[in-house]
């Protein structure tokens, strides 16, 4: 399976990433197929990503981890949906 996912760059506790495309089973910091973006959590807005190439991506299948589904959010490049599990709060409300 092909995911979209973060590979670690930058210095001892100074991290950058870039957002890539890569098999499941490669190493994080291994084979890539391409890099789409890049990401400093350290910048108020740190996230460089090709749109396109993005979207592109998710429409061949390619599934974005946690993580880089929040980013992509966050960037606008695809919309949230709404989760469909159960909280805590959901529960107490139904029994009252």
């Amino acid at each position: 399976m092909v995911k979209i996912r973060l590979t670690r760059l930058g210095d001892h506790k100074n991290p950058i990433y870039r957002i890539i495309v890569a098999d499941s089973r490669s190493p994080r910091d291994g084979r890539f197929i391409e890099v789409i973006g890049t990401y400093d959590p350290h910048l108020e807005n740190g996230v460089k990503i090709d749109a396109d190439k993005a979207k592109d991506w998710i429409a061949k299948g390619a599934q974005p981890t946690d993580t880089v589904r929040s980013i992509l959010i966050d960037a606008g490049v695809i919309n949230a949906k709404k989760s469909t599990q159960k909280t805590k709060v959901d529960k107490k409300k139904k029994a009252e």
